[in-house]
């Protein structure tokens, strides 16, 4: 069953389009509206999650009409959005009539299956550091809110992102004014929730940068571990003549949880005597994203849906209307290149709200942006549903046609060989007629399958070169292999390694042996075949499960057939193909990447 993966492997290696101008994630991202939020003028800075299936989005501020003679108003409404129970008849309902303790805006929230973490926050006189849980009851649609235990210090305009079950929170204000900008990371399990004593916010080691507010906080796998990647935002700084000016930050730095050690950490002094600091510097943005929303996608991209980027920021005041608003165009930041890129052109920039998904976290589940600022005093009521899109498939006819007749030809093999199959010794053993340079090339083929040409160089991209080292013991132990025991087991005349086990042993040694590698290999069987589906099913029409049905259907067929002649003849096919497919690969790497060779 190994083989199947071969006929994977030959979609890739003889695509003919394969030289083609990759066409990155432009475009990626696909832009609907919800219903909007009943508040038509939209608010900026409200608490925003998902509990029981609705999205619930709380308090958050703006400005009356006309928006530039009147003062911002903090509201304390809480709305709820219900998705149709029956898609065909009925329609997205929002539920009102909920309200806050208090006006509240600006602070910081997480989604959690407990409910919906509001964290600090201010209402235009003082900056808070309340904590609360937001929880929707389905049954009674109804709102409660539950006291969490409280900030060290108030907090708002940060960010917060959960691993596991740990939330953590960066940077905000501690005050009402950017002057009062903190280095701030905090963190609060919620495995400890029901116990009083320990269930609170910890002071964790802080990132080596400046302070920020507004700044965006993100998880996300960087190929080893979940980590939170902090970045963007802006401070305010006094420069060396006493000037004070706002600093619009493009900086990003990536904590890895599995780093750090709490007790090795002093917060009154803020120093650290851990060997392995978990914090490090990653790549600069290519812009201010400073109070954009930001959410993961897939395994190892952070997008980035919107975001200011300081240009004409301070001069709002004198342009008004005309203010054309805040960049709309996305960014994606791949965590384990450490690359931003641009992922296409976005409809609107909705700043000082928070993107989060409204399904479970995969790539295809929608991610929503509710309400908040499209230009400096002016909200917008849209709720914006982002799906993330499969790039165009370029699998063409080509393609088909050489995967066809890939696979006939294995077929073939199969028929052909299964006339010269007369009795067991040729079904087992090919009547002894196939020659040492077939079985030589079957025996490396066999050593392969999806697990070394797909998961051992991701593993390997993502991390080091460890897995090489396995790989280059098969070459090490070759000599040994040559010089002692294929001329022993072609001494003893035995047809297989358990037929010698029961020969020195005894028939219950040999069953075990014999039952042990078939477990075994229907456990590395179900990787095998799994990785190139992924592969097939990402740029063919077919899904996984077709995907694995085919070419385990074919690999039964074909090796039924022909026997143990059919499987060493195949392998030695496969193994050209194997080698032409690093060795093309490798061409085209070398002229994909920039510099080329060197």
């Amino acid at each position: 069953m190994r083989k199947v993966f071969f006929s994977a492997l030959i979609l890739v290696f003889f695509n003919l389009n394969a030289f083609a101008e990759p066409s990155g994630i432009q475009n990626s991202l696909e832009w609907s509206q919800l219903p909007d939020l009943p508040d038509p003028l939209g608010v900026a800075g409200p608490f925003a999650g998902v509990h029981n299936d609705a999205l619930i989005i709380a308090g958050g501020a703006n400005f009356p009409l006309p928006v530039w003679e009147t003062s911002k108003v903090w509201h304390d409404k809480i709305y709820v959005l219900l998705k149709p129970e029956n898609s065909t008849t009925d329609s997205y309902q929002w539920v009102k009539g909920f309200r806050l303790d208090k006006p509240l805006a600006y602070g910081m929230s997480v989604s959690t299956e407990h409910g919906v973490v509001c964290i600090g926050g201010n209402d235009g006189k003082e900056t808070f550091s309340d904590v609360f849980l937001l929880t929707w009851d389905p049954e009674k649609k109804t709102i409660s809110q539950k006291p969490f235990p409280s900030l060290p210090e108030p907090c708002a305009y940060g960010a917060a992102a959960q691993i596991a079950d740990t939330i953590y929170l960066a940077g905000g204000c501690s005050g009402l004014g950017l002057e009062t900008a903190t280095t701030n990371f905090w963190s609060m399990d919620l495995s400890e929730i029901d116990d009083p004593n320990s269930f609170e916010w910890e002071p964790v080691l802080t990132w080596p940068g400046p302070s920020r507010a507004f700044n965006l906080t993100v998880a996300q796998h960087n190929g080893k571990a979940d980590c939170i990647y902090v970045f963007s935002g802006r401070r305010r700084q006094t420069d060396t003549n006493g000037q004070s000016q706002v600093q619009f930050l493009t900086d990003i730095y990536e904590f890895n949880p599995a780093n750090y050690q709490p007790k090795k950490y002093d917060p009154a002094t803020r120093q650290y005597a851990g060997k392995k600091n978990p914090w490090r510097k990653r790549a600069d943005l290519p812009r201010s994203v400073m109070a954009g929303a930001a959410i993961k996608v897939g395994q190892s991209h952070i997008f980035v849906l919107g975001g200011a980027d300081g240009q004409l920021f301070d001069k709002a005041d004198e342009l008004k209307d005309n203010h054309p608003g805040f960049p709309r165009n996305a960014l994606a930041y791949h965590t384990i290149t450490d690359t931003w890129i641009n992922a296409g052109d976005i409809p609107a920039n909705h700043v000082t709200t928070t993107a989060l998904r409204w399904g479970t976290d995969s790539v295809r589940d929608p991610i929503i942006v509710p309400t908040g600022e499209i230009r400096p005093r002016v909200r917008s009521p849209k709720i914006w549903r982002v799906i993330p899109v499969k790039g165009k498939d370029r699998f063409g006819w080509i393609d088909f046609s050489t995967i066809g007749i890939y696979l006939t030809l294995l077929i073939l093999v199969g028929v052909f060989f299964s006339f010269r199959n007369k009795n067991s010794d040729d079904f087992f053993r090919g009547g002894r007629r196939v020659p040492w340079i077939v079985a030589g090339l079957s025996i490396f083929a066999t050593m392969l399958s999806s697990i070394t040409f797909i998961a051992i160089p991701a593993k390997t991209y993502a991390t080091d070169w460890l897995y090489f080292l396995v790989n280059m013991a098969a070459i090490a132990v070759t000599p040994l292999v040559i010089l002692l025991f294929l001329p022993f087991f072609r001494k003893i005349d035995a047809a297989s390694a358990y037929e010698y086990l029961e020969k020195r042993f005894s028939r219950p040694v040999r069953l075990f042996a014999s039952a042990s590698f078939i477990l075994f290999q229907i456990g590395r069987m179900a990787i095998v075949l799994y990785l190139p589906a992924l592969a097939l099913a990402a740029i063919t029409p077919f899904t996984e499960l077709q995907c694995i049905l085919l070419m385990g259907v074919l690999s039964i067929v074909y090796c039924t057939m022909g026997g143990l002649e059919a499987v060493v003849w195949t392998d030695a096919i496969q193994t050209f193909v194997l080698l032409g497919g690093a060795l093309l690969s490798l061409v085209l790497i070398i002229f994909s990447v920039q510099g080329g060779f060197s």
